[in-house]
């Protein structure tokens, strides 16, 4: 029963195998569309945020430093927030205010990619079992039809070669897109963790001659 069932699954050919393949590849497009939306919408305008750091390390007026960072808003902006929730006068608690808010904003920056990186690293195996599907029916178109076998196997092998085409086609952008993302997701995050450093060298030595 088992293995009948098996034997009539391999002989569905490699059609749906393509269908699958065309899903997962409007599935990258989608999330790639959404993540840079996403990322440019939660971006730190780079100059108000210079400004507002600059300003802070030359004063170190915590107001203006606030106000400036409002200005500034995105990803990092909220990062450097967190260290002013208690004032100026707690290190050591603005540190792990920042490096909290960090790691939540590191996780909402890379929701989806995961999809991406799966995707790139399996749609080449998935068309290779299209590829292998196709196969197997075109022998089995054969052995059902021997007056015009030989041009069927040809033909239904040169359709399933399709199917391993596809799947690297959709591999290959799916790869580019992830490495894309995952690059700026890093260089915003070293970013604002120099940032936080400036910030945190201020705030020591505020503490140390008194504000």
């Amino acid at each position: 029963m088992l293995e009948e069932g098996m034997v009539a699954f391999a002989l569905l050919g490699a059609e749906w195998v393509l269908w699958l393949l065309v899903i997962l590849s409007v599935g990258c497009i989608a999330i790639a569309v959404e993540r840079w939306f996403y990322l440019q919408r939660h971006r730190s305008s780079p100059a108000a945020l210079a400004d507002a750091v600059n300003a802070y390390l030359n004063d170190g007026d915590v107001e203006r430093f606030k106000t400036g960072l409002a200005t500034a808003d995105g990803m990092e902006g909220r990062i450097l927030t967190a260290a002013l929730a208690l004032g100026d006068a707690n290190v050591e608690a603005a540190e792990k205010a920042m490096s909290g808010v960090a790691t939540a904003e590191k996780l909402q920056m890379e929701r989806g990619l995961s999809f991406l990186a799966t995707v790139g690293s399996n749609a080449p195996f998935i068309g290779l079992l299209g590829t292998v599907l196709g196969i197997m029916k075109a022998f089995q178109d054969l052995a059902l039809d021997t007056d015009e076998g030989s041009a069927a196997v040809m033909s239904g092998i040169s359709e399933a070669l399709v199917a391993t085409a596809v799947g690297l086609l959709v591999a290959i952008p799916a790869v580019v897109l992830f490495n894309y993302f995952r690059g700026l997701v890093k260089a915003r995050l070293a970013r604002a963790s120099s940032l936080a450093d400036q910030v945190l060298a201020r705030m020591t030595a505020s503490v140390k001659h008194g504000g």
